[in-house]
């Protein structure tokens, strides 16, 4: 197999992963919205997205995850270890850009959701609202490892954790501006435009 071939196939499998978590998480949330969140259950998730209740554990860790569209994500070791030692272009914000795509990538497609329609499953059930910050919390704290990794083989200047926040910020206005356009292209394409748009209100 060619190199270029190689890499067809893993955008291909990069697709149907987006496209069946997408599923998932479209089944989940519609079900949640006619039902109500104790009235539905994995298996009916599952049946209506078309996979098995264990392939549904093979993207997300429970329903609640399912239905705020909250699946974990693993940056590549490669882009772990490029980042963490300083690259991979050696200029921390052309190196954030790399960092958010690799982050969006990872998500695997559960930007598409609309925030309003979460806002109003978590008005319909507030107590989601601690399921999705813990999730939070614990994706926040692999990413300022990372950066607490950089800073030592290239100063940061700002503190790990603040860094860290400007890459969540980063990803979720992508994932914003992405939502704005229809859903057209690839959502990493947008990355450029929101690291300059900080960039402008930064040095205004």
């Amino acid at each position: 197999m060619t190199p270029s071939s190689a890499a067809g196939d893993l955008g291909l499998r990069e697709r149907k992963k987006r496209a069946r978590t997408d599923a998932i998480v479209d089944a989940a949330q519609r079900l949640v919205l006619e039902r109500g969140l104790d009235a539905v259950t994995v298996e009916e998730i599952a049946e209506a997205a078309q996979i098995s209740p264990r392939t549904f554990f093979n993207y997300f860790e429970s329903k609640d995850d399912a239905v705020l569209g909250q699946g974990s994500f693993e940056l590549s070791a490669e882009t772990r270890e490029a980042f963490a030692a300083g690259g991979p272009h050696g200029r921390l914000v052309a190196d954030l850009e790399v960092l958010v795509r690799a982050l969006l990538g990872a998500f695997a497609g559960t930007g598409q959701h609309s925030a309003e329609r979460v806002l109003e499953i978590l008005q319909l059930e507030p107590r989601l609202l601690g399921r999705h910050f813990a999730w939070f919390e614990r994706h926040k704290t692999q990413v300022v490892a990372l950066f607490e990794r950089r800073h030592e083989a290239a100063p940061l200047p700002a503190d790990p954790e603040m860094c860290a926040m400007v890459v969540f910020v980063l990803t979720r206005t992508a994932m914003d501006d992405w939502g704005r356009t229809g859903h057209e292209g690839d959502v990493g394409d947008h990355v450029p435009r929101v690291v300059g748009q900080l960039a402008a209100i930064l040095t205004s």
